[in-house]
């Protein structure tokens, strides 16, 4: 019971942030595959591509009620854990996403820790770039964006399900790095795709882990250089 209710709450609480995001802002989505309708009960691993902004949980708009209660119950998702520290930011984080799990840049186990979290039977989500796109287009050092190969970890622990990839259209028009408040009454734009696991990891050399992690890289490149809204 106790379970029942706590779900219930972090569902309630994801509903009105969903309801809050529809009156402010409005979304202009595109999908790319043909059968997301029946696909979204499925899905157990999110990518999303081109990571700007802090303000990203708004893209939970697009979520139907039922995936949104999975959401609430199942996600499980790595944050940075500076982020995670954050006075305000981080608090919102943990209550919005409870299943947002710490990391470090280090060479230390949270990534192991999270490992250890992902499932077939979860949501499991993942940036793949791993750090904020600043105005210029470049991180916060100054260096180029590029896909990181944790996604792969996650995707070689994975058996069956669905891939939904998230292309963002970039948040800097509402908030970008450094900006104190974000912006309302924008338009956010997205294209969405939802393809099968399975069929996805055919696709490429799964007998030779480093060759299989580096296919499915320079795929995820790819699709991040292409499948952006215009």
């Amino acid at each position: 019971m106790k379970n029942m209710i706590l779900g219930l709450t972090k569902f309630l609480l994801l509903a009105n942030f969903k309801l809050m995001v529809m009156l402010f802002y409005r979304f202009e989505q595109r999908w790319l595959c043909t059968t997301h309708k029946k696909a979204w009960n499925e899905v157990n691993f999110i990518i999303f591509l081109n990571h700007t902004s802090l303000f990203e949980p708004l893209f939970i708009r697009l979520a139907p009620i039922g995936f949104l209660w999975r959401i609430a119950n199942d996600l499980v998702v790595p944050g940075a854990d500076i982020t995670m520290a954050r006075p305000i930011t981080g608090k919102i984080y943990k209550t919005l996403i409870p299943g947002c799990i710490p990391i470090t840049r280090k060479k230390d186990r949270s990534w192991q820790n999270f490992l250890d979290h992902v499932d077939n039977d979860k949501i499991n989500a993942i940036l793949p770039e791993g750090r904020m796109m600043r105005k210029n287009g470049l991180d916060k050092d100054g260096q180029p964006m590029s896909i990181r190969s944790g996604f792969v970890d996650i995707l070689q622990k994975l058996a069956q399900g669905k891939i939904l990839f998230v292309y963002s259209g970039g948040l800097h028009h509402i908030q970008a790095p450094g900006d104190k408040r974000p912006k309302l009454f924008k338009k956010i734009k997205v294209n969405l795709e939802i393809i099968d696991l399975i069929d996805y990891k055919q696709q490429f050399n799964c007998n030779d882990k480093e060759k299989f992690k580096a296919q499915v890289m320079a795929d995820v490149s790819d699709k991040l250089q292409n499948n952006l809204p215009s």
